[in-house]
């Protein structure tokens, strides 16, 4: 008897020791059923950190110097016409500011995968990849792997294919560009994808096989778009075509944000706007931004710069790659007025930003409020302003679209997003935003 309870009490104390360990280590965090944590990718528990320490609003600007480029890829993927393909589909140009754990093959294989919802193809880095980081994916290590050829159905879905003209059973390559100073070419092959606790067989990825320049995220990305090879389209029998995601501030460290596939465990109550489709570019997630609120001001907005237009690609995308809000340039300049009329100056200019003034001045910042088709959004001041490093000036944190840019798009980026719930329900073409802390 005495032995029986010497070794309960070691195996008591032995599971309180581990389940202590767990809850002192924040980036061992666990999820369950589909649940998954999201990161910045520059956080303490992502293995993706930045070449040396830098201030919030500089990391920040760094993150956003690539949004010009982004924009002007966006815009030219709405411009053009149903029978013009694009250069790639939605995977050029992203910035990766938030991955998520995913593992590929069997057994399954850990990579930090970037979100995008503007992307469709999901692609990696393979083993023996030229140019690519240390960390790949090795088909020979799973035990479900499978090259895709050019005769089978999803190799016609993929972006600068190059296959025979015949159709042949030949491997389905294709080359993309990305970054603006960057390029990959890979090849089309299927294996499990584990999400949280959930197995999505037969995945059909990109599998790298070569890179050049140095903006390909480095474990891979993971395409959220509506396209017909985008995670949303080939886990719809599993999600049902919804997803959602909380993407945490920048200065959260750890796994704090969550992605959530599938219609349990979304919000019961939350406000939705419709989802609009663009034939042209059918991937972007539009909505129908009718106009914009500076504390209690109607900015003065022409109806015209924020209609949907499916010929010409205009209007409004939500999109998790682009780091701050975009506006066309008439659209911003009339919101940037307003606001500096509300608060005082003078203003200064940082970065990208424009609007910067005196931090002690923020006490009278006015609310920006968002108004979508049958949803208002208020920005709370977290998602509005960024300050600097020494914490002396605050900024307004959106910018015009780039002048050099023919653009026709406004883009609600990701800094705008923190510590919102966004719902994604392609299935009933709607889009909601409730309030929700994941920091």
């Amino acid at each position: 008897m005495m032995k029986y309870l010497k070794l309960t009490t070691f195996f008591f104390f032995f599971a309180l020791s581990i389940s202590r360990n767990r809850a002192l280590d924040p980036c061992a965090s666990q999820s369950d059923g589909s649940d998954l944590s999201v990161i910045p990718i520059y956080s303490k528990c992502s293995p993706f950190k930045p070449p040396e320490a830098d201030s919030m609003v500089n990391t920040v600007i760094k993150m956003a110097s690539k949004d010009p480029q982004r924009l002007k890829f966006l815009s030219s993927l709405v411009a053009q016409k149903p029978t013009v393909a694009p250069i790639a589909s939605g995977q050029q140009l992203h910035i990766g500011n938030y991955v998520v754990r995913a593992k590929i093959g069997t057994p399954g294989q850990l990579l930090f995968m970037v979100l995008d919802t503007s992307s469709d193809t999901a692609w990696v880095p393979c083993s023996g990849c030229s140019g690519c980081s240390s960390t790949t994916f090795s088909p020979n290590s799973s035990t479900t792997f499978g090259p895709l050829d050019c005769s089978l159905a999803q190799c016609t879905q993929v972006r600068g294919l190059s296959c025979p003209a015949t159709g042949a059973a030949a491997p389905c390559l294709f080359n993309l560009s990305y970054g603006g100073d960057s390029s990959f070419s890979a090849t089309l092959a299927q294996d499990s994808l584990r999400l949280a606790t959930d197995v999505v067989p037969n995945f059909a990825f990109g599998c790298i096989n070569a890179v050049s320049g140095n903006s390909v995220p480095p474990q891979g990305l993971l395409g959220l778009g509506r396209g017909p090879l985008s995670l949303v389209t080939q886990s719809s029998s599993l999600y049902s075509g919804i997803f959602s995601y909380c993407l945490p501030s920048f200065k959260s460290y750890y796994f704090s944000g969550s992605l959530k596939l599938g219609p349990v465990g979304q919000p019961k109550n939350i406000r939705t706007t419709p989802l609009l489709r663009n034939p042209h570019r059918p991937s972007l997630y539009y909505v129908n931004l009718t106009g914009v609120t500076v504390g209690r001001v109607n900015v003065p907005i022409a109806p015209e710069l924020l209609a949907f237009d499916s010929n010409t690609g205009a209007g409004t995308i939500i999109d998790s790659g682009t780091v701050i809000t975009r506006f066309v340039q008439p659209v911003y300049a009339a919101i940037r007025d307003e606001f500096r009329k509300q608060v005082a100056g003078p203003f200064s200019t940082l970065g990208a930003f424009d609007t910067c003034f005196e931090a002690s001045s923020e006490a009278g910042a006015p609310v920006v409020s968002l108004h979508f088709t049958g949803l208002d959004l208020k920005l709370p001041l977290e998602n509005t302003l960024i300050h600097s490093s020494a914490g002396t000036l605050s900024c307004l944190a959106m910018a015009a679209a780039p002048s050099n840019v023919n653009s026709v798009l406004n883009v609600i980026a990701n800094l705008q997003q923190q510590n919102l719930r966004i719902l994604f329900d392609v299935a009933n073409s709607r889009l909601g935003i409730a309030r929700e802390l994941c920091n």
